[in-house]
């Protein structure tokens, strides 16, 4: 039964594991185009374009009252 366990307490170690090399393997090609300016302006554009939506639909399923 200790095996088990000691299984089950690997997963969240390779579930972060899995998390960061997504968020590598995304991001590394992004900092390589960086390097031109308006690339590197459009990304971040496009950055704060995601971050202002998912704020919006947040803010709008946890406060739905307050969108009228």
């Amino acid at each position: 039964m200790g095996e088990f366990f000691s299984n089950v307490s690997r997963y969240p170690k390779y579930l972060i594991t899995i998390i960061l090399g997504v968020f590598a393997a995304s991001l590394e090609p992004l900092i390589r185009r960086s390097k031109n300016p308006v690339t590197a302006i459009s990304l971040i554009g496009a950055l704060i374009s995601g971050l202002l939506t998912l704020v919006f639909i947040v803010r709008g399923m946890v406060f739905p009252s307050s969108l009228l």
